[in-house]
């Protein structure tokens, strides 16, 4: 196959897969996916680089590797119902409401520096996960709070879960220690410099009018900074604790401001939600709220126990050492750890395999585990009626996530078969020979598709990060400022992460509107990437 004929082959299905989405009456994600990932299958087969065998390893690996996110998605799902279930969110809606009733208070407080905290314990799209019932159950419309929610979600993605995308992410380059610093170092710069405009941007999706958004201008970027500058301070120090720390600085210095209304105006009272046409309670007492709010720090206590390193959970959850070994024929080789890592090695014959750890992903734990305790807690006569109820209803919304995942899962795998021959690997050389010398322009735009296919930055960053230093060695471009631009690109296409955005949905019970999102968190996007570009480009020019 030729060059051109190759690169067809390669825009095909991620063009496919993005007109269905987003052409009017857009298709729901559920069959756009699956379509697109059998257009990848037979253009894999017709291209001839990979044996049948490995393309249909690789399908198997890309089913199986979607039982990931759907636990998360299904754990989220159990969670948010459980505490509908319970009155807990409820509760917890009038606790907010005491701190603060105004409406930009409680989603800087929510949909900001919570969520920022929760993508520095955990990642895995959990802070939409959690942060957008919270906002849906204030009473702001679901699809606004979904594209919030995901556009709120890039800036600490950079260092996301424990600095995974960043210490694993580029470990394949094997850089020196002090030239990943000097990459996450500028990559938070450049996200605490952009971070006051994408907050704003944000914030716009969900409230009616710039005005009231302007009349805030002065708790919003305080709250931005509160996060953003203990985030860029870290990262000079380490790259596992910036996201964390940053959200909980970030979450306490918020609440507090909000408290006290600095910054706050009453403007933001001028547009109402759904809660405020409703029947006003009395407001909780301290205990009530503790008991309500169990499934939020809990959930956060439980990802710090098992995200910390120095406390050994981590790797005891993560300990895939064998106790269990079964043959499964020609689909491979079976293992179960003492710690429920499972994994098949040998897919098919090949060297393709598959690796789950059952306690370490967050669905059991803390998901599954925090709601139980919390139905408990609310009435031991009644939780075995609860959880039953819960239960069938997390299924039934399952249903369209399952295929969107299946869909999702194997079309990145196919995609990215084939080594230097793969679709991806083609579109990434081909983004390189278009920008030139532009290229600091277009560096965060591959770092964003490569966490639009794979629903991940720290795997973006695998996959592109040596295309990046190829290319900053030919254009002699500096190495630190190019992969600071790959790793904020990564984080950014958190927000058009397919994978995302069928969880948010879902967890949210929304019908029909991927799409939707897609397209208008896309606009933001392009902008978000001109900002970082352009930072990109004057960093450059001070390095040279």
């Amino acid at each position: 196959m030729n060059a051109t004929n190759l690169l067809i082959a390669a825009y095909a299905p991620l063009f496919l897969l993005i007109y269905l989405m987003v052409k009017p009456n857009g298709m729901a994600s559920s069959k756009a996916l699956p379509l697109s990932a059998l257009a990848a299958y037979l253009i894999v087969i017709f291209n001839g680089h990979s044996s049948l065998t490995l393309i249909h390893a690789s399908v198997v690996q890309g089913v199986l590797l979607a039982l990931t996110p759907l636990s998360i998605i299904a754990g989220a799902i159990f969670l948010f119902l459980c505490m509908e279930k319970t009155g807990a969110l409820a509760t917890l809606k009038n606790g907010l409401n005491t701190i603060s009733s105004n409406k930009v208070a409680q989603l800087m407080i929510v949909g900001w520096a919570f969520a920022f905290l929760i993508e520095g314990a955990s990642g895995f799209g959990t802070p939409a996960a959690i942060a957008a019932p919270i906002l849906f159950s204030l009473g702001f419309a679901p699809v606004n709070v979904a594209l919030f929610c995901l556009v709120t979600n890039t800036i600490p993605v950079i260092f996301g879960a424990m600095g995974t995308p960043v210490w694993f992410g580029m470990s394949l380059l094997s850089l020196q220690e002090d030239t990943i610093i000097d990459i996450a170092t500028l990559a938070a710069l450049i996200s605490t410099l952009v971070a006051p405009a994408i907050v704003f941007m944000a914030l716009r999706l969900v409230i009616p009018s710039w005005k009231i958004i302007f009349r805030h201008s002065l708790f919003i970027v305080s709250s931005t900074c509160a996060c953003t500058l203990p985030f860029f301070a870290l990262s000079f120090y380490s790259v596992e604790f910036p996201s964390l720390l940053g959200g909980g600085i970030g979450l306490i210095i918020t609440v507090l401001m909000a408290k006290s209304g600095f910054g706050l105006s009453s403007a933001a009272n001028e547009f109402e939600t759904k809660v405020d046409t409703q029947k006003k309670t009395a407001s909780p007492s301290g205990r009530e709220l503790a008991k309500a709010s169990f499934p939020l720090w809990g959930t956060v206590i439980m990802l710090l126990l098992t995200r910390l390193p120095e406390l050994g959970l981590r790797s005891l959850l993560q300990d895939g050492a064998p106790n269990i070994t079964a043959s499964l024929g020609i689909l491979g080789n079976l293992s179960v750890s003492a710690s429920l890592v499972i994994s098949i090695t040998g897919i098919l014959g090949t060297s393709i395999q598959w690796k789950h750890s059952v306690l370490y992903v967050p669905s059991l734990i803390p998901f599954i585990v925090v709601a139980f305790a919390s139905v408990y807690s609310f009435g031991s006569r009644e939780w075995v009626s609860r959880i039953t109820s819960v239960s069938s209803q997390t299924a039934v919304r399952m249903t369209k996530p399952l295929f969107a995942l299946l869909g999702a899962l194997v079309f990145v795998n196919l995609m990215m078969l084939g080594g230097e021959q793969s679709a991806v690997s083609v579109i990434g050389k081909h983004m390189a020979f278009l920008a030139g010398n532009n290229w600091p322009l277009f560096a965060p735009l591959l770092g964003a598709l490569g966490s639009f296919f794979s629903g991940s930055a720290t795997i973006s960053n695998l996959t592109f990060a040596g295309i990046q230093h190829a290319i900053a060695e030919q254009l002699s471009l500096p190495l630190p400022v190019v992969l600071a631009l790959q790793s904020v690109g990564a984080a950014m296409g958190n927000m058009v992460c397919i994978n995302n955005i069928v969880a948010v949905t879902a967890i949210l019970g929304l019908k029909g509107q991927d799409g939707v999102i897609l397209k208008k968190a896309a606009g933001i996007l392009a902008i978000y990437a001109i900002l970082v570009g352009s930072l990109g480009a004057c960093l450059i020019s001070i390095y040279r």
